[in-house]
């Protein structure tokens, strides 16, 4: 039997020391007043300013994705399902573009969707596609094939010239139409579940991560888990006052602490997921954040109360399993991606850029565990 939980004292009254011997978070400097459509967006706020300069809390507060469109196979469907009519531009850095391509991995959509990566860096025009001379890690990281544009918020402003969000990823593309089909992950996963199936093989039909006798569970959980660890990390590492950060890491951790205990509750051999012997949304979304956690978030983010590898073991082992056992996990993981792009830019947090050796390995194998510190 593992022993799992070291309860973490969440009163945080140490910070009222740092409080009394430190300046604030937030920046003296004003921003720069530059046209936005020059620099990221098309509205007031640079790509690069994660946090509003007018919001005087600090907090991270994420928009929403401004296309939401669904493919199915529905009669008249105006995005019906076609073997090579959408096109999925992604990072390998992304968290929420990785749920994209696991998903489109696990159900054998290689050969319908195909999709490109852009470069790992976010530069103040945003995402942007590597160049020909450039060699970059990761399979498909590659020129636009469809355009030839330079960076992805080209894309958006072909669909519409007075677009004024964010040029994010994934991105689901339509060929045929050229539109726009969705940018949010959430719904695009779901529509890769089962709007494709009729042209699908049979053992790819099956997979099922909404499975309808779990569906309640599996909302209930995401909704929680989304708030409080796949977004809770960003509302740490992109606070801008020290009472922000403050805020977000109690919640973080918290919710941590609940999937551990949950996963040694249910872990056996046999059933090895989050909702026991078979695989779910649930372990898809939880996935792309923990997986960056130990080589990102805890010292990019600042969410250093624990680590992964050493403070949950339960976590730990259902990581590894999916990593080194599921191939659509592991061979969708690009460590140089997630580093250097986080690391490198992300200027309001790292100035320098300089991207830590470590952790070393990225992700510990199977049977490897974290050596314990000698007397």
């Amino acid at each position: 039997m593992i022993s799992v939980l070291r309860p973490v004292n969440y009163n945080f009254n140490f910070f009222n020391t740092l409080k009394a011997t430190s300046t604030p978070l937030t920046s003296a400097k004003t921003p720069l007043s530059i046209s936005i459509r020059s620099m990221a967006t098309g509205n007031d706020v640079k790509i690069t300013s994660w946090v509003n300069p007018d919001d005087k809390s600090g907090e991270f507060k994420r928009g929403q994705s401004a296309f939401r469109n669904w493919i199915s196979r529905k009669p008249g469907a105006q995005f019906p399902p076609e073997k090579d009519r959408y096109h999925l531009y992604v990072s390998y850095a992304c968290p929420w573009a990785h749920r994209t391509l696991i998903t489109r991995k696990l159900k054998g959509l290689e050969d319908i969707i195909p999709y490109t990566a852009v470069h790992w860096h976010m530069g103040e025009l945003g995402w942007r596609f590597v160049t020909p001379d450039e060699n970059v890690p990761g399979e498909n990281v590659t020129a636009d094939p469809l355009n030839n544009y330079s960076h992805l918020r080209e894309i958006y402003f072909s669909v519409d010239p007075e677009y004024k969000g964010r040029f994010t990823v994934p991105t689901l593309y339509d060929k045929k139409t050229k539109q726009i089909v969705s940018n949010e992950s959430s719904e695009i996963i779901r529509m890769f579940y089962h709007e494709f199936d009729d042209l699908l093989d049979e053992k790819y039909k099956s997979v099922d991560p909404l499975p309808a006798a779990f569906e309640k569970d599996i909302d209930a959980a995401n909704e929680w888990i989304y708030d409080t660890v796949n977004n809770g990390v960003y509302k740490c590492g992109f606070a801008t006052t020290q009472e922000a950060y403050e805020k977000s890491i109690p919640p973080l951790f918290s919710s941590l602490d609940r999937i551990e205990e949950h996963l040694t509750k249910t872990y056996s051999p046999s059933t090895p997921y989050y909702f026991g012997k078979d695989l779910t949304e649930v372990d898809i979304r939880l996935f792309t954040t923990i997986v960056r956690f130990d080589p990102v978030y805890v010292q990019h983010f600042k969410t250093n109360l624990r680590d992964i590898r050493s403070g949950y073991p339960a976590i730990h082992r259902w990581l590894r399993h999916l990593y080194w056992d599921i191939p659509a996990f592991g061979e969708t993981t690009q460590f140089e991606h997630i580093k250097k792009h986080y690391t490198k830019s992300h200027g309001q947090i790292n100035p320098p850029g300089i991207t830590p050796v470590g952790p070393v390995p990225d992700i510990m194998g199977k049977e490897e565990e974290v050596n314990a510190a000698k007397k």
